[in-house]
């Protein structure tokens, strides 16, 4: 028992499956900080663009 305990410390197979998950959660992060910055700035184009359609309708 004690030699599959030793064995399996030594293993490292496990260790790049938690290194590429890792990344994974990081690029994600990033990605989401990133789309919500950009839908922040294109709701405020839009509201911009909306306000001026709006007064140029006005006879």
């Amino acid at each position: 028992m004690t030699k599959f305990f030793a064995k399996l410390r030594k293993s490292e197979k496990g260790a790049t499956a938690i290194e590429y998950g890792l990344i994974a959660a990081l690029i994600a992060v990033a990605i989401i900080t990133i789309l919500g910055n950009v839908g922040t700035q294109l709701n405020t184009t839009f509201t911009t663009i909306n306000s001026g359609l709006s007064g140029a309708n006005t006879p």
